[in-house]
């Protein structure tokens, strides 16, 4: 049932759709007096179209460019105020886990993440939003200062939550979406290794403005793969056209990539078992692969004869080898020799695990049939006595393919795993999975805005749905293998700062309760959320070992032994002070408020000089 206006019809509007049908390359998105992004005309593209001379106007220049993108560098790169505060409750062996789960604005989320994970990325997956004209969009600035206006038109949630629908009667706009997506992607490529990759789920919506959007942050020279997974099995009886059976990942690395390898897949491991060696059991059966080549410049030291059976056997162009590695092979019974009507191929044998027993990989391909949605949305069912709580989760086999990846020859195990558009927690599944499988030490942190889940009622928001995804998966691959690997995670929520206004804005303090003057630190935070916010100003991980100890009655926390020692009590006396400096803390941090006075505060400074002067003394 369509809904009547109730005003009359919008010529210009009407005017620009006839010129669409006419010139669809003039068509461009523009914001009018409100801020709205509105469909608009490219007036100087179209008197070119009338025109049969070149005409003058602005100089032109290759760029991308669209209402919001300074907007979405603004919104990059301005500081937030926001802290994380540790919700225990929800943990699962908090202790000793290095994983992450946060629940909040990924944009938020990224600018807190930026000094303790600055360049420690190893890959980032992200699955956004597809900009389908169905889904909601991160909004990062309203205009508007009704809230009751933006949540009963559903542009926040109960949560208080920012989100902003952009369906297909608003013309599925392309700006919002780039602003939104760009702003996250500037800071994330921050946070990527020097080696580190990122692959990115996107379908034909966005595909083409999210490769140039990523050539403009990580560089085109950077872009390695856009690769193009069959993600079902068939189309439905509804289909019309086409049937649309595939998604796209992009994947770009932080510097030039020297060299990515793979995981052989099942086929191809069964290709190498077809052939045994008895002197090298161990190494799994191999394949061959032609030892001459016509292929490489001419380098003269590589034509030589291999002397077999008394026979000289030269190659047709070159050999691949040096003559000393080719001899060796050749001894060790590394080489397959055919003789065809008097015509010798020579072969290496290439088996399928090296000296070390460590698995052969492979070139990743372009196109890769499977794992399907289907196999997602089963995984899920499993865990969930075969109820489907989320509604088309991308298969673990996926994720964990990409995780498996060894980037410039390095074959660690190891690394920190990012997904911040984290969803049913996936990632976290294929993490597990993988350190299962190999007796990795792989880590992840996964970001999700706790959106209300519609799919099924009894989560109220997504993240409870992830946090208990990783839960129950945890259980089934500890039941399944037995493996010895982290199954737990530390839970943190984004909040608004530990510290009152009157901490960032001491100028523009006016006539006030002087009741609010006592303490600069919110009534209702923990030492244990100021310790969060501190290891995060001081660039420490959120995984690191945390330990509370009872000083003579005073609270004391230590974070990785002496990395930073914290006490957030009132009037710490000198005798505390004394045994904390003994420990030789590379930081300490105390409140304002844990001095009497001034010659407290300075004595304090004295005793550390005196006792530990490596130290560095902060305040809050």
């Amino acid at each position: 049932m369509n809904k009547l206006n109730m005003k009359s019809v919008d010529l210009t509007q009407a005017n620009i759709e006839k010129i669409a049908e006419l010139f669809p390359n003039v068509i461009t998105e523009a914001r009018d007096e409100h801020g709205k992004v509105v469909r608009a005309v490219d007036f100087d593209l179209l008197k070119q179209e009338l025109s049969d001379v070149l005409v003058e106007g602005e100089k032109e220049r290759y760029q991308l460019t669209w209402p919001g993108k300074k907007q979405a560098i603004l919104n990059a790169n301005t500081p937030t105020d926001k802290t994380l505060r540790p919700v225990k409750e929800d943990s699962v062996d908090w202790d000793n886990t290095q994983n992450l789960y946060i629940e909040g604005d990924n944009l938020e989320v990224l600018k807190l993440l930026q000094e303790s994970y600055l360049n420690k990325i190893k890959m980032i997956y992200i699955d956004p939003p597809y900009n389908t004209g169905n889904d909601f969009i991160y909004k990062d600035d309203f205009k508007e200062s009704s809230e009751e206006y933006l949540e009963e038109s559903g542009q926040i949630d109960e949560n208080g939550i920012r989100l902003v629908p952009n369906p297909t009667s608003n013309g599925r706009f392309h700006s919002d979406w780039m602003t939104m997506i760009s702003s996250r992607l500037k800071i994330a490529r921050n946070l990527l290794r020097e080696d580190g990759v990122i692959f990115i789920s996107i379908d034909d919506n966005e595909v083409d403005n999210l490769k140039k959007l990523c050539d403009d942050v990580f560089g085109a020279d950077n872009f390695i793969e856009k690769i193009v997974w069959k993600n079902k099995y068939g189309s439905g009886a509804l289909t019309k056209g086409f049937a649309n059976v595939h998604e796209y990942i992009l994947c770009y690395s932080k510097n030039p990539l020297v060299n990515i390898e793979a995981p052989l897949d099942e086929e191809s491991i069964k290709e190498y078992e077809k052939n045994k060696d008895s002197k090298y059991e161990t190494r799994g059966g191999y394949i061959t692969q032609p030892l001459a080549t016509n292929s490489k410049d001419n380098r003269p030291n590589l034509v030589y004869p291999l002397i077999h059976n008394g026979v000289e056997i030269w190659p047709e162009k070159q050999w691949i080898w040096s003559k000393e590695r080719l001899y060796k092979a050749y001894e060790n019974d590394e080489i397959v020799i055919n003789n065809t009507n008097g015509k010798y191929s020579v072969r290496m044998k290439q088996y399928l695990k090296d000296e070390n027993g460590n698995m052969r990989k492979g070139k990743p391909v372009s196109i890769l049939n499977g794992p399907f949605n289907q196999e997602g949305t089963k995984e899920i069912k499993e865990l969930f006595d075969g109820i489907d709580p989320f509604g088309f989760p991308k298969p673990s086999k996926l994720i964990e393919y990409f995780f498996s990846f060894s980037i410039n020859n390095s074959d660690d195990k190891d690394g920190i795993y990012l997904d911040f558009f984290s969803g049913s927690a996936t990632s976290a599944h294929a993490v597990m999975n993988l350190n299962a499988k190999d007796g990795g030490n792989r880590k992840y942190i996964l970001v999700q805005l706790p959106e209300i889940n519609k799919t099924d009622s009894q989560f109220a928001n997504i993240c409870e749905l992830g946090k208990e995804r990783i839960r129950r998966a945890a259980k089934k691959i500890k039941e399944e293998t037995g493996a010895d690997i982290d199954y737990g995670f530390r839970v943190f929520r984004v909040d608004s700062s530990n510290m009152k206004d009157v901490y960032y804005t001491p100028d523009k303090l006016g006539q006030m309760n002087l009741d609010d003057l006592s303490s600069n630190i919110k009534e209702d935070r923990t030492g244990e959320d100021l310790l969060i916010q501190v290891m995060l100003e001081c660039g420490l991980e959120l995984s690191l070992p945390m330990e509370t100890k009872e000083i003579e009655g005073k609270t004391v926390h230590y974070v990785a032994e002496n990395s930073l020692i914290a006490c957030f009590d009132e009037e710490v006396p000198e005798s505390v002070i004394k045994k904390i400096a003994a420990d030789q803390p590379l930081r300490v941090v105390f409140r304002d408020s844990s001095f009497r006075d001034d010659s407290a505060r300075i004595n304090v400074e004295e005793l550390f000089k005196l006792l530990s002067p490596s130290t560095e003394i902060q305040v809050l």
